[in-house]
């Protein structure tokens, strides 16, 4: 190695073009002219003058105390500064105040007006004006024509447009009845009291014809979905403390609910009779902009009460998997969003037994669109026309308006500005619903009565 390392640097030497006596001459000549730079300096520095160190010395001291750079405010769209945490706490903190005066100025004018049994004592003092309740039970029978036929169907006693026929009846009689019953009679003998149960924590994977039983549509009957599958997805056990707290929700937030409408809603209702009456525009306004708060808080404390607890305690109950029940629609930036988010079971049922089969039959997707609303806007209708007897439209003129609102928001708004629409459409749309049905109620039950009174 050693004579391999002094023949390659023997080489070395050979290769270069200088001698080794000028490239020591060249260095010492290098190192001269750098003392000589350093000597100049230094002279240049001895020889300042006294208006030159002042210079110097400002520039160093304006360095050292300089407090301003090129920079833009913090509220500018071009900082990139995006930390509003403090502003969010102080919407919170004004919102619970505002609110604390409003519960405070509620009870310093109208007292406590929650009574915790008044539901209990109403139903005790007259028990047959609730039809309801029997006609849950009613419900059985159109439950078993519907297993009876599948079972028909399975075994090829009737043919398929037979079944589908028999099917439609059947549905049809599901819808009317009730509505009839309600609308027609005053006052229905209570039946025994039904319950069901499915104790059972094992279960196997079953085949058709095998799940036409009385335990199979029971169970689909209970748990919480609108489609049927025949395995549907299970959980492994029944978690008891997770149960629980669900029902512990359940009952708290509805004694909150009946809480809040006693004391809030009902009274400022009353009071919104006489400027209806009038006509006083202003009033009726500052009415329904004052039954909007109460209104949504009620609102968004039924949708956790009941698509959270009640359908999760339902769900845990019957040891169902799914429980996808809802997603987030309170980030909806468009209207559609929000419908096919907030009821997730309701979406369902509505995408694979209406909107794909519109589809599937040659209808584009906007007019599938336009008849899942008008659907959605009948049923709205339905649940409460029926039980106040009596046919405004309110509710399906207000689905229905859903419609323009949903292409305005979708051409003109997007991000948080579409999303502030949909939180408004939420908040006032339905108070005015709500003023809408109660104005026609009161018209029609309180004022003729009066008027016969007086007649």
């Amino acid at each position: 190695m050693g004579d391999r390392s002094e023949k390659g640097s023997g080489k070395h030497k050979r290769r270069t073009t200088i001698a080794g006596d000028a490239v020591r001459a060249h260095q010492v000549k290098r190192g001269g002219a750098e003392t000589l730079r350093g000597q100049v300096k230094e002279k240049e520095q001895r020889h300042e003058t006294p208006a030159n160190k002042h210079n110097n010395h400002r520039d160093a001291g304006d360095d050292a105390f300089s407090c301003h750079k090129l920079q833009e405010s913090l509220l500018s769209s071009n900082s990139g500064y995006s930390n509003y945490r403090g502003v969010l706490n102080w919407c919170v903190v004004m919102l619970v105040l505002s609110n604390a005066r409003l519960v405070l100025e509620n009870l310093i004018k109208y007292g406590v007006l929650v009574d915790p049994i008044q539901i209990i004592s109403l139903f005790l003092k007259d028990p047959y004006s609730w039809p309801a309740l029997c006609l849950i039970i009613v419900s059985n029978v159109f439950i078993m024509a519907a297993l009876y036929i599948e079972r028909k169907l399975s075994v090829g006693s009737i043919s398929e447009g037979t079944g589908t026929f028999l099917h439609c009846i059947n549905l049809a009689a599901l819808l009317f009845v009730p509505a009839g019953t309600v609308l027609i009679l005053t006052s229905i003998t209570p039946g025994p009291s039904v319950h069901k149960a499915n104790g059972t924590t094992g279960y196997t994977h079953v085949i058709y014809p095998a799940n036409l039983t009385h335990r199979d549509i029971y169970y689909f009957i209970f748990v919480p979905t609108l489609c049927y599958e025949l395995n549907f997805p299970r959980s492994p056990r029944i978690r008891k403390r997770f149960l629980l707290r669900r029902l512990l929700e359940m009952v708290f937030l509805m004694q909150l609910i009946l809480g809040l409408i006693q004391q809030w809603m009902v009274p400022t209702i009353q009071n919104s009779m006489k400027p209806f009456q009038d006509m006083d525009f202003s009033r009726i306004v500052e009415r329904l902009l004052k039954l909007a708060v109460p209104n949504h808080f009620i609102w968004l404390i039924f949708f956790y009460w009941y698509f959270h607890s009640s359908m999760n305690f339902v769900a845990e109950l019957m040891q169902f998997g799914d429980r996808e029940f809802y997603r987030d629609w309170w980030n909806s930036e468009t209207i559609p969003y929000f419908w096919s988010n907030w009821n997730i079971p309701v979406h369902k049922w509505c995408l694979r037994h209406f909107y794909k089969p519109m589809l599937v039959k040659g209808v584009n997707k906007l007019g599938a669109q336009l008849a899942v609303f008008f659907l959605s806007a009948f049923f709205h209708e339905y649940l409460v026309s029926v039980p106040l007897k009596m046919f405004r439209l309110w509710a399906f003129l207000g689905m229905m308006a859903q419609i323009p609102l949903a292409y305005f928001v979708g051409r003109f708004l997007r991000g948080n500005y579409g999303n502030a629409a949909v939180w408004m459409s939420l908040i006032i749309g339905q108070p005015i619903a709500v003023l809408m049905y109660v104005h026609d109620y009161y018209v029609l039950h309180y004022e003729s009565a009066a008027e016969n009174t007086a007649a």
